[in-house]
């Protein structure tokens, strides 16, 4: 790998106008149906932004993202147009500020879940399988460890919430409620449908997908589509195959070193967020590259 990407904290393009600053995209507007969405190397953590962007990352995710929206597409569509940057942002020092991390999608509408899908026991399913023996309640076997493998991926949805907010945890029934019983339960089976395939191609690269998070929107027609990002190490727990151990909380490559490191220091997680030591950085900048490298080949 060349010399480390320059960092992008945050963008602002003149030749656009700006709907929403999220914890780490900008999105703007692309005319009356489509969004330029960029990826910044902001990172959140705890659903605190911290101020101390990780270099390249942005680049990383819309590389990553980008490869399993087109590999997954049999499964479900996903909301890339078929727009080229230059065609969306014609100013020229516009595009250089986003280059290689935008992405031009069509405008659709959210739904208001988040939907997970874990394959191993970690993080906030841990714990609350210590505190009731299941996981958003699922029941689960007794006698499970840390980051077990779970005898079958879970389907564990969670409401979505403003910027600095955190998202709650809720059980499928209150899916049905917000969504309906027949959409609730496509999002279920897309959702586990494309853990499954994705879990299985990244095993072969060396990498555990323990857990990701998926977002969908419909289009004019209320398709179901996929949208936000797909499988980055954002928004998903990476974990190196030959490091794998049950019983602790694996090494990964994605922002959890960034979570342990925090959780050394006398923060309460609220914002402000503490700096981020040079030296964390680069080693969690190089994860993302690690995890990009193995699954894209790149």
């Amino acid at each position: 790998m060349s010399q480390t990407p320059s960092a992008l904290y945050q963008t602002n393009l003149r030749s656009l106008p700006l709907i929403q600053r999220g914890k780490v995209r900008d999105i703007y507007q692309v005319g009356d149906e489509h969004l330029l969405i960029v990826t910044t190397d902001r990172l959140s953590a705890f659903d605190v932004i911290l101020p101390d962007p990780i270099p390249g990352k942005g680049v990383v995710l819309t590389a990553v993202s980008c490869f399993w929206f087109q590999r997954l597409a049999h499964i479900i569509p996903n909301h890339l147009a078929d727009i080229p940057l230059e065609q969306a942002v014609p100013d020229s020092d516009d595009r250089a500020q986003v280059a290689g991390r935008a992405v031009v999608v069509k405008r659709l509408r959210p739904l208001p879940v988040e939907a997970i899908a874990r394959g191993y026991l970690i993080g906030s399913g841990w714990k609350d399988y210590q505190n009731t023996g299941g996981v958003c309640g699922i029941a689960l076997p007794p006698g499970l460890r840390q980051a077990d493998r779970l005898p079958e991926p879970l389907y564990t949805p969670s409401t979505k919430a403003a910027v600095g907010d955190h998202d709650e945890n809720v059980r499928f029934e209150q899916t049905v409620e917000l969504l309906g019983a027949q959409r609730a339960e496509q999002v279920r089976d897309t959702t586990l449908a494309l853990y499954r395939e994705a879990a299985a191609y990244a095993l072969e690269r060396g990498i555990i997908i323990a857990d990701t998070k998926f977002e969908f929107g419909l289009d004019a027609d209320d398709r179901l589509v996929l949208i936000d990002e797909a499988l980055t190490p954002d928004s998903s727990r990476f974990w190196p195959a030959d490091q794998y151990l049950p019983g602790i909380s694996p090494p990964s490559f994605d922002k959890q070193f960034v979570r342990d490191y925090l959780e050394t220091l006398d923060w309460d997680k609220t914002p402000p967020g503490p700096h981020l030591p040079e030296e964390i950085l680069q080693k969690t900048a190089e994860k993302y590259r690690e995890a990009q490298r193995r699954l894209l080949g790149d």
